[in-house]
């Protein structure tokens, strides 16, 4: 039996040896001897930053700045074993490098799996000195929070100097007043800033005889006005959780459409931190309101995966009707069967009463696709359904249409196929559409138990 001394020792030696190796977790740029098209990244204060330095006949080299941004970025960060890239560095950031130059004018996809895959002059032919040295800032791989921050850098060439004209106030010459609406204008504040920067954003609509310009927004956003006028300046900025919204308010109201669809991708990290659905409706409803595609599609591409639970939360039967019809379009609901969805819809639609209108009704159900119910429970609807009887001439033409696409053969109904959104199925997780299938192995003295699940 070892003695517990000597347990301590090698304790304490293991500790040793993993504390000094455990920068490793994050170090993943590859040891031993370089490669023709290695990478590496120098001057940075952690391993998932620095300047860019390419391993070519022999000798590693540096990269110009000319062209680079968040495509090229990506591939280096990939090659280098990091999971993402956060920005593209202009050079100088991360110190001048030495010996040659080897790339310039890159031009990436962002799906390249080398660097030097990608386009450009080639090998050494540049025009830049090492005072463009280009830089990245990869993902480092560690755990996402409220508290991170989210560096999108849009800045096509706007240096830093314009960042700190910002801050200073230097010579500016016009007044942005930020007041809230619905307040005196004791809640109002000014901030100067600099008309010529202002006058290529066509959106404000700032004239030579205009002095200032009003922004009218709540007051629980007035703490990141500055942020969003920085950006006017730098085109970066640092997005927080509690930033996000109001950001993308201004970004709507304005007109910058890059940062209203960048900060967009931030609500997604919403979608699964409210079991009770309210975020994600509100968050839906707010992207009609801002017209953000991208962020609609976001939310609804979750309830789907998620529609039984939104199906069973008290949310559901508070959905606009213009929410629904977008949900119940999609092939991707994950659900039992479709005679689920048709439940769904009519307790939601017996829950609104009279403010769904007969139209609305008839569009919402148009929406079941009846033919991939079965047979028997086609026939009971007629029975069961409580929205029958008041809607029976649509009924009746669903019902018709799906017995006979379940009882004959589809050559006979092929030449009158003209809808093919009626015949496609959903995510069903119940049978027919869906089987577990058990199996028991005995090898030896040892059981194994598979289970298999599978959808059809």
């Amino acid at each position: 039996m070892v003695s517990p001394k000597i347990c301590f020792v090698i304790w304490t030696l293991l500790s040793l040896h993993v504390s000094t190796q455990g920068w490793n977790l994050f170090d993943v740029q590859k040891k031993g001897p370089p490669q023709e098209g290695g990478l590496r990244l120098v001057g940075g204060d952690l391993p998932n930053k620095g300047r860019v330095e390419v391993y070519h006949d022999g000798q590693w080299g540096t990269v110009c700045d000319d062209d680079w941004d968040l495509n090229e970025a990506r591939v280096v960060c990939q090659q280098l074993g990091f999971p993402g890239a956060v920005s593209a560095i202009p050079g100088g950031t991360y110190g001048e490098g030495s010996g040659p130059i080897w790339l310039d004018n890159m031009n990436c996809k962002g799906s390249e799996s080398f660097l030097s895959s990608c386009n450009f002059k080639g090998w050494s032919v540049t025009d830049c000195t090492h005072k463009e040295d280009a830089g990245v800032v990869c993902e480092s791989g560690e755990d996402k929070d409220n508290n991170r921050m989210f560096k999108m850098d849009h800045s096509l060439g706007l240096s830093e100097d314009l960042g700190r004209l910002f801050d200073s106030g230097d010579n500016c010459d016009f007044n942005i007043l930020v007041r809230d609406p619905s307040e005196d204008q004791a809640g109002q504040k000014t901030i100067c800033v600099h008309r010529l920067i202002f006058s290529l954003y066509p959106q404000f609509n700032i004239s030579n005889s205009s002095n200032n310009l009003t922004v009218e927004i709540s007051q629980t956003c007035h703490p990141h006005i500055s942020s969003f006028l920085r950006y006017l300046y730098t085109r970066k900025v640092d997005v927080t959780i509690s930033s996000a919204q109001c950001l993308h308010q201004l970004a709507y109201t304005y007109q910058l459409q890059q940062l209203l669809e960048e900060i967009g991708k931030v609500f997604t990290l919403f979608l699964t931190q409210d079991s009770t659905f309210r975020t994600q409706v509100s968050l839906y409803e707010y992207g009609v309101h801002s017209k953000d595609m991208l962020l609609q599609e976001n939310v609804l591409q979750y309830l789907s995966w998620n529609f039984e639970f939104l199906v069973d939360s008290p949310v559901w039967k508070t959905v606009s009707i213009h929410m629904m019809k977008a949900l119940l379009s999609r092939s991707d609901l994950v659900v039992k069967d479709e005679f689920f969805v048709l439940q769904a819809l009519e307790d939601a639609i017996k829950e609104k009463g009279e403010t769904v209108s007969l139209e609305d009704k008839v569009n919402l159900l148009s929406h079941i696709r009846f033919s991939m119910i079965p047979v028997e429970k086609l026939y009971d609807i007629q029975f069961s359904s409580g929205m029958y009887q008041s809607n029976e001439a649509f009924y009746q033409s669903a019902l018709l249409k799906a017995l006979l696409f379940n009882t004959l053969p589809f050559s006979k109904i092929k030449e009158h196929f003209n809808n093919f959104e009626d015949y496609m199925p959903r995510i069903y997780t119940s049978e027919p559409w869906s089987t577990v299938m058990n199996y028991t192995s005995n090898i030896g003295s040892n059981n194994y138990n598979y289970n298999y699940s599978q959808t059809l």
